[in-house]
């Protein structure tokens, strides 16, 4: 693809060659001959110099380049866009493998492709375009829609209902029963029916190895555009909003609420029964006890205001030097007494 037309369809500022040839996309060191790259972070700049990239995608007050520039509001974004043009996701041809177990009483849409040792059970629904690769399991009653994408060892459990342009990757387990025992006379525990569902809305991923509890009653419930990385654990009756993103490793407690456009990034535990508002940010490892406001920016266990975090970690980066401090003032004073 020509580098002009590459900087017309991405709607990018062109400052350079428009006749040069874009074979690929990689990053700054990895770049060749014929290799759009982009800078996003600022650590990469000084990459720049030695990179063997054809062009480059900038900001638009990212200053001089040493080679052609396509200037972007987003760099980052129209790199996503710009992989997208040059590697298409693969097609699979409809039909379903001998191999799969489908029941008579579900009911798939046009084109799909069911692979190998796939186990559609009874009454479940299912959209148009839908691929299943090998090993997916489809609980009785399930309603999935349109273009749903599950990848090998998926499980969707019975009722759950998920929304159109769906993605599971590999070991993603929806609809799971909740943690839920009681503790009778005798130290036993007695298992709570779970029998509410999980809702997963649109455009939602949920990455390898993750696992979404149904309900004890009522439901959980994922919105629209959330995207889940890999080992995250989300609870029953958990409630997370539209575009948040779950970074590996999150946990999160029984009827906790996650507002819309949140991100909780990698290992962050959140308690039961809380809410975090619309577009809070928790950073790695935090541990979250109780409710975070809209816009909130926490860190640390138990989590705080990032700014008070990061005082909070220079005093005590200092303990063993305030320490020592305490230890001659306390000694000073005790000389002073022992003069009087």
């Amino acid at each position: 693809m020509k580098l002009g037309e590459l900087a017309e369809r991405l709607g990018c500022i062109l400052e350079g060659d428009a006749a040069l040839e874009i074979t690929d996309v990689a990053g700054i060191e990895e770049a060749s001959t014929g290799h759009l790259t982009f800078l996003s972070n600022p650590r990469y700049r000084s990459a720049i110099a030695n990179t063997k990239a054809s062009a480059i995608l900038a900001a638009l007050d990212d200053g001089p380049m040493p080679v052609a520039v396509l200037r972007s509001k987003n760099p980052y974004l129209d790199f996503a866009r710009a992989l997208s043009m040059f590697h298409q996701p693969p097609k699979y041809a409809p039909g379903i493998h001998p191999t799969a177990s489908v029941s008579a009483s579900a009911r798939i849409g046009e084109n799909a492709h069911i692979g190998p040792y796939c186990v559609i059970s009874e009454n479940v629904t299912i959209g148009d375009n839908a691929v299943l690769h090998s090993f997916v399991t489809i609980y009785r009653s399930a309603q999935i829609g349109d273009d749903f994408m599950a990848h090998s060892h998926t499980v969707v459990r019975e009722r759950v209902r998920i929304g159109h342009r769906v993605t599971l990757q590999n070991g993603a387990v929806v609809g799971s029963d909740g943690f839920g025992f009681a503790k009778q006379a005798d130290g036993s525990w007695y298992k709570i029916p779970q029998t509410g569902i999980a809702v997963i809305g649109d455009d939602v991923e949920i990455q390898a190895n993750s696992t979404l509890d149904r309900a004890t009653m009522g439901e959980t419930h994922i919105a629209n555009g959330a995207k889940i990385d890999n080992l995250v654990h989300v609870a029953h009756a958990v409630k997370v909003g539209e575009n948040t993103l779950l970074c590996a490793q999150v946990g999160i407690a029984g009827s906790a609420k996650v507002g819309k456009n949140c991100v909780l990034t990698g290992q962050v535990g959140v308690v039961g029964h809380l809410s975090i508002g619309d577009g809070a940010v928790i950073t790695p490892q935090s541990g979250v006890p109780n409710d975070v406001p809209a816009g909130g920016f926490y860190s640390g266990t138990p989590s705080i205001e990032h700014k008070n975090w990061l005082k909070s970690v220079a005093v005590f980066n200092r303990l063993p030097e305030l320490q020592n401090q305490v230890r001659e003032l306390t000694a000073e004073v005790a000389r002073l007494r022992a003069r009087t």
